[in-house]
């Protein structure tokens, strides 16, 4: 199959920033799962709008959701409700649009906090944090997704839960934004790829940087082996986000419209990407703007994530 027409599975763009400015309430350092337990209605209608906008994969809304983030505020007694409520959203989202080939993926992010692998947990407690987060998502999701992965370890333990669940496992790593092409963390690629290949890893992407980032770091895991892709954020610094704080911290950009980001999209596909969408300040206009690209240039649109563990 020539590089120029092939399947594309296309993500949805980011939650998170979409949901805090349609609800239009004040940030928590949860993000906008404060937004889902309020008005889940309002994340039912962004799932669809992304289904409708052609994205074929969506991402449950539990980004902060985690052990170690709901502990810090206060709300752990909540952990199983939220999860529940991520799950049921999505489903009836995808229910809703009558759109087939729709599959939701479960997400293992960060445990503590986003693009500071100084401050994750060790292995063993990273391990059992994401058990519990792949038990309670396991019922409502077709894959896992380990994504914004900054270091070795915490990635290696989200894989390790979420192959536990027999379903395919993707890993997405944030990367400097200075262009160096490095992991977060620093860590050289070699063993982090390794690592990937030794855990049967079914795609890797590159997620939750600048797309320019992404660009400078994408040489590093043409050689991967193994279905790639990548899904940028549009923020102008991650720099003034601090663990436990809230996304009023951060700025969007002005100049990633849809066509610019479709740009970015389209060079990882001809580079070699077979799964792309967006992530943090990436909107519904990104993805159908993409979706129509994409299949304009006469690719065909999927969300087949089983595709992904054939390769």
């Amino acid at each position: 199959m020539s590089a120029e027409k092939k399947p594309i599975i296309l993500l949805d763009g980011g939650n998170g920033q979409e949901l805090v400015h349609r609800s239009h309430q004040k940030p928590t350092p949860l993000w906008s799962l404060d937004v889902m337990m309020d008005t889940p209605e309002i994340v039912v209608a962004l799932h669809s709008d992304y289904i409708k906008a052609g994205a074929r994969v969506i991402t449950l809304n539990n980004y902060t959701a985690t052990p170690e983030r709901l502990e810090r505020a206060g709300k752990l007694g909540a952990f199983t409700a939220i999860h529940q409520r991520a799950g049921e959203v999505a489903v009836n989202s995808r229910e809703s649009t009558n759109i087939d080939g729709v599959a939701i993926a479960g997400c293992l992010p960060p445990l503590v906090a986003s693009y500071r692998p100084d401050v994750a947990l060790d292995y063993d407690a990273s391990l059992a944090s994401y058990r519990l987060l792949v038990e309670a998502q396991a019922d409502y999701v077709d894959v896992f997704l380990c994504e914004t992965m900054a270091s070795t370890i915490e990635t290696r333990a989200a894989i390790t839960a979420a192959k536990q669940s027999g379903l395919p496992v993707w890993v997405a790593a944030t990367v400097e934004d200075n262009q160096s092409g490095l992991i977060r963390s620093q860590e050289p690629w070699a063993p982090f790829l390794s690592m990937l290949d030794t855990n049967g890893v079914d795609a890797l992407m590159l997620n939750c940087s600048k797309p320019e980032a992404i660009n400078a770091a994408w040489p590093n895991i043409q050689g991967a082996g193994i279905p790639i892709g990548a899904y940028a954020n549009g923020f102008t610094s991650i720099a003034a986000l601090d663990p436990g704080g809230t996304v009023e911290a951060l700025e969007a950009r002005d100049d990633l419209t849809p066509e610019r980001y479709t740009e970015h999209a389209l060079g990882w596909v001809t580079n070699g990407a077979t799964i792309v969408g967006g992530c943090c300040e990436v909107s519904p206009a990104h993805i159908k703007h993409l979706s129509d690209a994409l299949i304009a240039a006469g690719h065909t649109v999927h969300g087949d994530v089983k595709a992904t563990t054939e390769n």
